[in-house]
């Protein structure tokens, strides 16, 4: 066991460095439009793209909190071009004299940037629906587009990556500032977007009140046993009809993924989330996908 732990705390280690120095690279004021213009000489991003027939619906990729589109989906965005998906990644819940974080703001009005957003895709590219993959609150506050804005009307496919669907408790919250530098320092304890996502919050209970899911939204939801924000991982599960729960240890029994790995690095979790984009062509997905 020391020895899976100590995994965990490099592979933790190394994507908070990438991210941190994706972070450093940002200009304040300039982020939403810096990851649109690098993104799309990598094909994400691109507003002249044409879904194909066999990926009738675009995808949108929504980052979690203190991350952003550019360094929570560089590898997952460019996997999914190479599949021939039109491919999305939005900036979102920002707040004024904080340059480097987004994600931060209430989930409510960023849940209304999520919607503005998908149908300016929508119109770009003549879609009558897209698919969403989240990451962390990006996998929780679409639920709230989706229940509340319209969104049910919207989305094909929701797939969630380590969502606190249940809300985030102390520790997991002291988890998630700790794996961004610099976090706890600027916010101070003092981030909409945590508080809206603590279990129990008045967010949460509304969100949750009238069940997990709407008809008509296929769901998938990915976690992982060593979660450290997330507490415990089951939380991120749903309850409905039209959900697949997956962990990604049942997968591989040898995936350390943790938090900030499942969403970002891991293969696995990459091969689940093509898997529920194109169930019609699902392939098993093992240690070697």
């Amino acid at each position: 066991m020391p020895s899976r732990r100590n995994a965990v705390g490099r592979l933790a280690a190394a994507v908070a460095a990438t991210l941190a120095l994706t972070a450093a690279l940002h200009v304040p004021g300039a982020s939403a439009a810096t990851p649109d213009a690098g993104a799309v000489e990598g094909g994400w991003n691109d507003f002249s793209c044409e879904p194909s027939p066999e990926h009738p619906r675009p995808v949108v990729l929504v980052h979690g909190t203190f991350a952003n589109s550019a360094d929570n989906w560089f590898a997952l965005a460019p996997h999914l071009v190479e599949r021939g998906y039109c491919v999305f990644a939005l900036d979102y819940g920002r707040v004024p004299g904080v340059p480097l974080f987004h994600g931060v703001g209430p989930v409510a009005a960023s849940a209304r940037e999520l919607s503005a957003y998908v149908e300016r895709v929508l119109k770009a590219t003549g879609a009558t629906e897209v698919d969403l993959v989240g990451h962390s609150q990006g996998a929780t506050m679409p639920r709230h587009y989706v229940q509340f804005l319209g969104g049910a009307a919207e989305v094909g496919a929701f797939v969630g990556i380590a969502p606190p669907n249940d809300g985030l408790r102390p520790g997991g919250v002291d988890a998630l500032l700790d794996l961004f530098p610099r976090a706890r320092q600027v916010f101070d304890g003092t981030v909409p977007a945590l508080a809206d996502l603590r279990a129990g919050s008045e967010f949460m209970e509304r969100l949750n009140a009238g069940g997990d899911t709407v008809p008509g939204v296929r769901y998938t939801v990915i976690a992982t046993r060593h979660d450290q924000v997330v507490t415990p991982h089951t939380s991120s599960f749903l309850e409905g009809p039209n959900v697949h729960n997956v962990l990604v240890q049942d997968l591989c029994p040898l995936d350390v993924s943790e938090h900030l790995a499942v969403g970002t690095v891991d293969r696995v979790t990459f091969h689940e989330v093509t898997n529920a984009l194109d169930p019609e062509h699902a392939t098993p997905t093992t240690c070697f996908s």
